[in-house]
C-alpha cells in the first residue's frame, strides 16, 4: 500500500485561512475536551499542528504524530513560532500510536479525522495501549450533518456527508476497544467531542 493510500478517508488539511475561522478559541476548545495542565499529551494526526501548538501551553509534554512529513514540518513551524520547546514530532501511522511513544500518556487527542479510519476499534485499541490507567482519548468529529450545512466562509466544509458520524456512532466504534464513553460535549458550530477513559 502506498504512503497516500494509507491516509484516512476525508482528513486533508482544509484551506489555508478558514482553520482560524473555524476554530478561533483553540485552547478554549482543548479545554472543553477536558485536558488537564500538566498532562502528558498526543496530538495524533495532527496535521498541520492547529491544535499542536496550543496544548504546548497546557500539557507538560506533547508528541505530535502524523503520517505526512509535510505537515509535521507546518506543525513544527507553528509550535516554534510559538516559543514552545516541550514538543516531539514523530512521523508514523496512526495504528502504531502504542509503539511510535516511548511511554504511556495522560490524554490521546484525535481532531477531525476519526471520521475517515476504515478500522475503528482497532485504532482505539491501540489508542488504549498509549494511555495510562485512567487516561482519557478525546475525538474531535463533525456533526452528522449535510456537508451543505457546514459552510466555513461562504464555502461548504468538512468531510464528505456520508463520512460523518453522529456522537452514537463514534462511541460503538470505540467500544469494543474497551475504552469507556465518558461525555460528549458540544464545540460549535459544527463539531461535537468524545471522551472515552481507559
Amino acid at each position: 500500500m502506498s504512503e497516500r493510500a494509507a491516509f484516512f478517508q476525508g482528513t486533508e488539511m482544509p484551506t489555508a485561512g478558514w482553520w482560524p475561522v473555524l476554530w478561533p478559541d483553540p485552547a478554549g476548545v482543548l479545554a472543553t475536551m477536558g485536558v488537564e495542565r500538566g498532562s502528558d499529551v498526543i496530538d495524533l494526526c495532527c496535521g498541520d499542528g492547529w491544535f499542536t501548538a496550543p496544548l504546548t501551553t497546557i500539557a507538560s509534554h506533547v508528541i505530535a504524530i502524523d503520517l505526512d512529513r509535510k505537515f509535521l514540518d507546518m506543525a513544527q513551524v507553528r509550535v516554534s513560532a510559538a516559543g514552545a520547546t516541550n514538543c516531539a514530532f514523530v512521523a508514523g501511522d496512526a495504528y502504531d500510536v502504542a509503539a511510535l511513544v516511548p511511554r504511556t500518556v495522560d490524554y490521546v487527542l484525535m481532531g477531525n479525522a476519526f471520521h475517515g479510519v476504515p478500522e475503528p476499534a482497532r485504532l482505539a485499541s491501540a489508542v488504549r495501549h498509549a494511555l495510562k490507567p485512567g487516561g482519557r482519548f478525546g475525538v474531535i468529529n463533525w456533526h452528522k450533518r449535510p456537508r451543505e450545512e457546514t459552510p466555513v466562509s461562504g464555502e461548504p466544509r468538512g468531510p464528505r456527508t456520508e463520512l460523518r458520524l453522529s456522537p452514537e456512532e463514534t462511541i460503538a466504534r470505540v467500544a469494543p476497544s474497551g475504552l469507556k464513553h465518558a461525555r460528549i460535549v458540544e464545540l460549535p458550530p459544527y463539531h461535537y467531542g468524545v471522551i472515552f477513559a481507559r
